[in-house]
């Protein structure tokens, strides 16, 4: 019998991890960053207020094109960061919600630094 560890379960343990030291703020609040096989997610949160700032994601009906790849996760990391910049959020906090920083959240992190947010 093969016993084979469950990824999703592990995953949500680092990001408990990762959640007891980042928290953001009203003046450098936090990008969070969600993956599924299909599309790719990505919040500006205040954690002071439990408000979500900024939003973007493949499945927005403006998006074109696979939601999957890594072009896709550029695209809405660019597009989160310019509605940040537009509502006055340059510096953030990465949470990169316990995924490993590597392929789609690594791209969506780049993506968002030439955007102009910060972090």
């Amino acid at each position: 019998m093969v016993n084979r560890p469950d990824t999703q379960k592990a995953r949500l343990k680092r990001h408990r991890r990762v959640r007891n030291k980042i928290s953001g703020t009203a003046a450098r609040p936090r990008l969070n960053v969600f993956r599924s096989l299909s599309n790719i997610y990505a919040q500006v949160i205040d954690d002071t207020t439990g408000t979500t700032l900024v939003s973007a994601s493949t499945v927005e009906a403006g998006f074109e094109g696979n939601g999957g790849n890594k072009e896709a996760a550029r695209k809405v990391g660019q597009t989160v960061a310019e509605r940040a910049v537009e509502k006055g959020i340059t510096e953030v906090v990465f949470d990169r919600g316990g995924y490993i920083y590597h392929g789609r959240v690594k791209e969506l992190a780049e993506g968002a630094r030439a955007g102009g947010l910060k972090f």
